[in-house]
């Protein structure tokens, strides 16, 4: 049975980072099947490119939001206790959206449900993320940062793939929903893996414990690599936004691609191929810092999207490229998490700190789905795709240019 007992802080030993692998699926899970399966299916049922487009939009909106709520995972309950509930909340929300039917007058139901669902899935990740900002040496944060981010793609995986499959051919609604909960739960055990990291102290009345939260967040943001982390997070770098416009069918079909080629590339194939992605971008960020991680691999996403985009729109091609974006997607989620860790350091308000960069990180992935889904309505699928390669190329030059200021000012203040 699952020990939700605060435990001493003696016993808060760096568990094998493959804990939270497992105990970030079910974030993933829930999100990859709206993005992958319900996206899939969206126009089949009388939805448009850009209404499918808002089912992940409504998926990631929570998580740009997260931060105003993240001190709530600080300084209430335990680690384990938050995992726990939100993770029950995940598995009905996601039996919910495949038991609902999906079509034009259901669209604002289960965009409902996807918000809600999201909600609870933060709440997951702040225990994830407080556990692992509790307990991890500094050393090994880039590693750590692979294990995780690869339960997160790897779970979107599974989620999207197996959810896609199992409502193509069992054809039983309820039956999907139950397994994919039922799945969500089984990650729960996983907690006895890992310590348990006690809530935070608080400070006086609640408001005083978010004020003084709020403080702690705004001194990780002011440091010189608090703020180019931040930048990095806000412009449109390394999203891997458009792969929730490459799996609805209508866009698919311009490569000739179907549902079996859908469920294998944006589901199972995907999902490995992205875990492997960010277990090699965790081994990449323990030799370069987290943040020139991140710009390398978004410089080589918009590579991969502009050679997309000059290829020939083959069912071959189809699966090669979101193979390909699917592994730079994996190292570039690995080099997030460790600029984050490394910026947010050691000591107090994990959740918090993560999810301040975290939510600053999602509002280019949010919009960048919609901004993309609109592209390739009006442009086509190459020019959505071309639209990606020149904005990442912009970002990476807005924070080029970040970076070279915030030097010359630390230059500056030196010689003072």
């Amino acid at each position: 049975m699952m020990n939700l007992e605060k435990a001493a802080p003696a016993a808060r030993k760096p568990p094998h980072p493959f804990a939270y692998t497992l105990l970030i699926v079910p974030f993933g899970a829930s999100g990859g099947f709206v993005s992958v399966a319900l996206a899939f299916l969206a126009t089949r049922v009388g939805l448009t490119v850009q209404q499918g487009a808002l089912l992940g939009a409504a998926a990631i909106f929570p998580n740009v939001w997260k931060f105003f709520w993240s001190p709530v995972g600080d300084i209430t309950l335990s680690r384990k206790r938050w995992y726990f509930i939100s993770c029950l909340a995940c598995a009905l929300g996601t039996f919910a959206t495949a038991t609902v039917p999906l079509g034009p007058k259901t669209l604002n139901l289960m965009l409902a449900i996807i918000l809600l669902t999201s909600v609870a899935g933060t709440f997951l990740a702040f225990a994830v993320e407080g556990i692992i900002a509790s307990v991890t040496p500094p050393a090994d944060r880039g590693s750590v940062s692979g294990w995780y981010q690869a339960g997160n793609l790897g779970g979107s995986g599974l989620g999207g793939g197996l959810g896609l499959t199992l409502l193509e051919y069992t054809k039983t609604p309820w039956l999907v929903g139950a397994i994919l909960g039922s799945l969500t739960l089984m990650c729960a055990l996983a907690l006895n893996l890992v310590p348990e990291v006690p809530s935070e102290k608080g400070q006086g009345t609640v408001w005083k414990s978010v004020k003084h939260v709020g403080s702690d967040v705004w001194k990780s943001l002011r440091a010189r690599e608090g703020t180019l982390g931040a930048v990095l997070c806000f412009v449109p770098v390394a999203t891997g936004a458009a792969g929730g416009v490459l799996v609805q069918a209508e866009v698919a079909a311009k490569w000739g691609a179907g549902d079996h080629e859908v469920a294998l590339v944006q589901g199972f194939l995907t999902g490995i191929v992205s875990m492997i992605g960010c277990l090699a971008g965790g081994w990449v960020c323990q030799r370069l810092s987290g943040r020139v991680s991140y710009a390398v691999f978004g410089a080589m996403m918009a590579c991969v999207t502009a050679a997309m985009a000059f290829s020939p729109m083959t069912p071959t091609m189809y699966v090669l490229y979101n193979v390909v974006y699917a592994f730079v997607t994996g190292l570039s989620y690995a080099a997030f998490s460790a600029l984050v860790f490394d910026a947010i350091g050691h000591e107090g308000h994990a959740a918090t700190k993560y999810n301040g960069f975290a939510s600053l990180s999602n509002t280019p992935i949010w919009y960048m789905g919609l901004l993309l889904a609109w592209a390739q309505t009006r442009w086509g699928a190459k020019g959505m795709l071309l639209l990606e390669t020149a904005l990442g190329v912009a970002g990476i030059a807005l924070f080029a240019l970040a970076s070279l200021a915030l030097g010359a000012r630390k230059s500056a203040r030196d010689a003072t």
